[in-house]
């Protein structure tokens, strides 16, 4: 897959076949609308692109915002390439390009810049300076610049919309297994393992810390039965996210307890995949209330873990 900067470089395509938006998350809805793109292209022996934006447009527009993202910059790639994309097009999103009317945005990147032959948006896509251009207005500046424009319905699913804003929300409100739902896989952090205060250890709960990411959508504290990636294997886990308030509440931490292996982890890049919320924080009057707590939170994991592999193999 190729990654390209800007749409002015002269890159010559067949039949460029294209989407655009921000793709934060890559949910179901983008899935389908990518796979949408790709079998265009394919009947066309063309291009498949992505056409995204670098920075995401709200650091622009709305640079005092708390901005979250579902996904990495490498796992956003990653999730095209997966997806059958043949090129991946960053746009330099700045005051300028934000200024720009819905025609130059047609003509200058669409139509001159990427020389498009096909393009898919949503139903509701908006575009143009203070976001004015229409669906309608875009398939009639298709007409007028050569290019087709083919509006896709949403997907949706328990009666609403798949977006990542209402998947932000669910993974903020620790509905992580719903938030699962409409990504089509398990929510995700990663990170390297810290060196912690080795309290885990001390009551009987071993545990690798990670540092949360200041620019990633983070769930809710509380405690999760997780799935740990490691070394190119899977560990069933339960992750503790939060500032441990029973000892002096401190800086929120991820804390990941690996049930059934102890490797030595820090220093080491790990993946935790959130399964199921398993109960919210709790200040405990002591470590020994605590570990009985803990315990009851490990037979719980354990048992939503079961389902939750069951269920993946269709037992």
């Amino acid at each position: 897959m190729k990654v390209t900067r800007g749409y002015s470089g002269g890159v010559v395509r067949f039949h460029p076949v294209a989407t655009i938006g921000n793709f934060d998350g890559h949910h179901i809805g983008h899935k389908a609308l990518l796979e949408t793109v790709v079998q265009a292209a394919r009947r066309a022996q063309g291009t498949a692109l992505a056409v995204t934006f670098d920075p995401h447009p709200a650091k622009i527009l709305a640079p005092q915002a708390d901005l979250r993202f579902l996904t990495s910059f490498e796992d956003k790639l990653a999730r095209f390439e997966e997806a059958g994309i043949d090129e991946v097009v960053f746009l330099e999103f700045n005051e300028a390009f934000a200024k720009l009317s819905p025609g130059d945005f047609a003509e200058q990147v669409l139509h001159r810049g990427l020389q498009l032959k096909e393009i898919f948006v949503g139903q509701h896509f908006a575009f143009g300076h203070k976001r004015v251009g229409t669906i309608d207005d875009l398939i009639a500046l298709g007409r007028r610049f050569g290019f087709q424009v083919h509006p896709v319905s949403p997907v949706t699913a328990a009666g609403a919309v798949v977006s990542s804003t209402r998947i932000r929300r669910l993974i903020h409100q620790g509905q992580v297994e719903q938030a699962a739902a409409l990504l089509g896989r398990q929510y995700a952090i990663a990170g390297v393992v810290l060196p912690g205060a080795h309290r885990g250890q001390t009551l009987g709960w071993p545990t690798a810390n990670l540092r949360l990411p200041d620019d990633r959508v983070v769930p809710s504290d509380g405690v999760y039965a997780t799935v740990t990636l490691w070394n190119q294997q899977r560990y069933d886990s339960v992750a503790y996210i939060g500032t441990r308030p029973t000892f002096d509440a401190g800086v929120r931490l991820l804390e990941v307890y690996m049930l059934d292996a102890n490797p030595e982890l820090y220093g080491q890049s790990i993946t935790v995949q959130f399964v199921e919320r398993v109960r919210g924080d709790i200040h405990f009057d002591d470590g020994e209330a605590l570990s009985r707590q803990i315990s009851l939170d490990v037979e719980r994991a354990r048992a939503l873990l079961r389902r939750h592999h069951a269920t993946a193999v269709g037992l």
